[in-house]
């Protein structure tokens, strides 16, 4: 009897519930993740030019206009796996990076999110198209000289990418970008040397990976690979190579009551240029804040994405949604002083939902 009573004690254990880990382990292990992800050696650098406007246009269309103004984190409300929320979406965007020495450059964009298809799995697509005035900015290049030369010119940058995304259940969300992106810039220097920089494309994309953990508490994990084929012309010759950016995104977000949501995350990028021979590594965190009033017609939210403050506000009358997000000093780790010291950028999105069973609420 006492070996039978036995047994049944070990079959009753086997079979008895596992706690659940509670939300402050998860925090803990979020927490841990993240001092180990950011006290990684970095360091911030300047790059060539028409990779560097991109830091004002494509790079903020990947992670949304309420993902800027909310501190950049896009591993958590900005993950890709989360697009197929999105769906019967069209998109209008425009932005604006001005520097206080008078160097600006534009960006308009167009997308669209098919309505829901196998599996609720959803399919994003937009392009955009990046310009700029007479900008004056810095470079190093062989055939201008030894050092830093200051040359004026303009340039342009245009891409197309695609979000494919789906939910797999359990609260989980995984999607995949996708990116075709080519890139130009000409300048000429007081002594009258030209230089012109320009892209081929290469195989580029990322992946993102969410979880829903419950309504409160999502986590999300990011990352992009980039490479491009870049070729520099100036009076010694033309010097190609490939260039690459490797970025990683870890974060999460929680709303504590209704309307309110903390964000917090981290970003690991890097970049290896053969034509300009350099190997760079930058850390930062991102956090931000929002709170939303009357049903979320009205949103505001700010935050710091790496070394940029961050302020955003939503206007929401259905079908209709107006996202506005302002940055001060825009990518200032990525993209150095080649333009400027300081900027200020706008952006802002129009998004219109095309589902008809939304325009009876």
């Amino acid at each position: 009897m006492k070996t039978n009573n036995r047994f049944e004690q070990i079959r009753r254990s086997e079979h008895k519930p596992r706690p659940r880990p509670s939300y402050l382990s998860i925090w803990r292990a979020l927490a841990a993740m993240l001092a180990i992800f950011l006290c990684l050696p970095g360091a911030a650098h300047s790059q060539s030019p028409e990779l560097s406007m991109r830091e004002f246009s494509s790079a903020q269309i990947k992670k949304g206009v309420r993902t800027i103004g909310l501190g950049g984190d896009g591993a958590s409300q900005g993950n890709y796996g989360l697009v197929w929320k999105d769906a019967n979406t069209a998109i209008a965007d425009y932005g604006q990076t001005n520097f206080d020495n008078g160097n600006e450059f534009r960006f308009e964009a167009v997308g669209v999110t098919s309505p829901p298809l196998w599996n609720d799995l959803a399919i994003y697509v937009i392009g955009v198209t990046q310009d700029t005035n007479n900008v004056n900015f810095q470079v190093s290049s062989p055939g201008l000289g030894p050092g830093k030369v200051n040359l004026v010119g303009t340039g342009r940058n245009d891409g197309i990418f695609s979000k494919i995304a789906m939910p797999l259940g359990h609260g989980v969300s995984a999607g995949i970008l996708l990116s075709h992106e080519v890139s130009s810039f000409d300048g000429v220097s007081q002594s009258g040397q030209a230089v012109h920089y320009e892209t081929e494309w290469r195989p580029s994309g990322g992946a993102g990976i969410a979880w829903q953990v419950n309504p409160q508490f999502l986590v999300g994990t990011r990352v992009i690979l980039n490479s491009d084929l870049e070729r520099r012309t100036d009076p010694a010759g033309v010097t190609e190579g490939i260039a690459q950016s490797q970025e990683y995104r870890l974060g999460a977000s929680y709303s504590p009551w209704t309307g309110g949501l903390f964000d917090y995350g981290g970003t690991r990028l890097h970049k290896v240029n053969a034509v300009n021979g350099t190997d760079i590594t930058i850390n930062a965190p991102t956090y931000g804040f929002e709170q939303a009033f009357l049903e979320r017609r009205f949103v505001v939210r700010l935050g710091r994405d790496e070394h940029s403050s961050t302020f955003g506000f939503s206007l929401k009358s259905p079908p209709f949604n107006i996202d506005v997000a302002y940055v001060e000093d825009m990518g200032l780790d990525r993209v150095g002083d080649v333009f400027g010291q300081r900027s200020h950028s706008l952006v802002m999105t129009l998004t219109w939902d095309f589902d008809q069973s939304h325009l009876a609420h």
